[in-house]
């Protein structure tokens, strides 16, 4: 992960017809307008992203690189599937990564580095104030991913940051779908204070237990949505 997003959170313009291409299937993927499983016919495709076919393939196998697509060799492509097996290694995984690199950030982290913190939480915490009874959650989103990546900017590791950009990126389907469904009562912006201020006291131990709960609280939040799936089919 970097902090090299516009100061403002948002994110900057595509500057190609593939980026642009990639950008849109992402989104529509992450939200679930693309459903998990679901064949990606590119003579279909490429009408409703007003793009060519040789651009569409381009942005798939770019996808496939995010983990979120899959190609099935002559058989095409389709929308990489999701499951709370796969989400539970994702979070265990990210757990043991991001803790250790909020750590290094502690301990690394300058006046520039506090000051980066305080500015991100303060985007992050306006963008609640407008979420909140709203369905654009686009802004938040972004400065939510900006305030993970500064908690752990002043980690010297960039294979560390990098491998964490990928399991946050694998991470936003199954978030973004406990946020909306809010299976579980939670404070997100609370989180978010805690965490900011014990990072702000240089509490490394602290701060690690806070991560933990915060990224754990999101798997339990899908368990939660999965478990009450099944009991409406049970139900049924």
């Amino acid at each position: 992960m970097n902090i090299s997003a516009p100061a403002e959170g948002l994110a900057a313009e595509p500057k190609t017809l593939v980026e642009s291409a990639y950008r849109a299937l992402r989104r529509d993927i992450i939200e679930g307008r693309l459903a998990p499983g679901e064949k990606l016919r590119v003579e279909h495709l490429k009408d409703n992203y007003g793009v060519g076919a040789g651009t569409l393939r381009e942005a798939l196998s770019l996808l496939i690189s995010d983990a979120l697509v899959v190609s099935q060799g002559q058989r095409g492509f389709r929308v990489a599937p999701v499951s709370l097996e796969d989400f539970e290694d994702i979070t265990q995984t990210r757990v043991m990564l991001e803790c250790d690199a909020l750590r290094q950030s502690i301990a690394m982290g300058d006046d520039a580095w506090e000051a980066s913190l305080l500015a991100a939480f303060h985007r992050l915490a306006k963008a609640e104030e407008k979420r909140i009874g709203s369905e654009d959650r686009e802004e938040w989103e972004e400065r939510n991913r900006i305030f993970h990546e500064v908690l752990i900017a002043a980690c010297p590791s960039r294979w560390l940051k990098h491998f964490l950009s990928i399991l946050y990126q694998q991470a936003e389907r199954y978030r973004r779908m406990s946020l909306y469904l809010q299976p579980i009562p939670r404070d997100i912006h609370v989180e978010h204070e805690a965490l900011l201020h014990a990072a702000m006291n240089r509490d490394a131990d602290k701060a690690a237990d806070i991560l933990s709960e915060h990224i754990r609280l999101t798997f339990r939040s899908v368990q939660a949505i999965q478990a009450d799936q099944q009991s409406d089919k049970r139900q049924a």
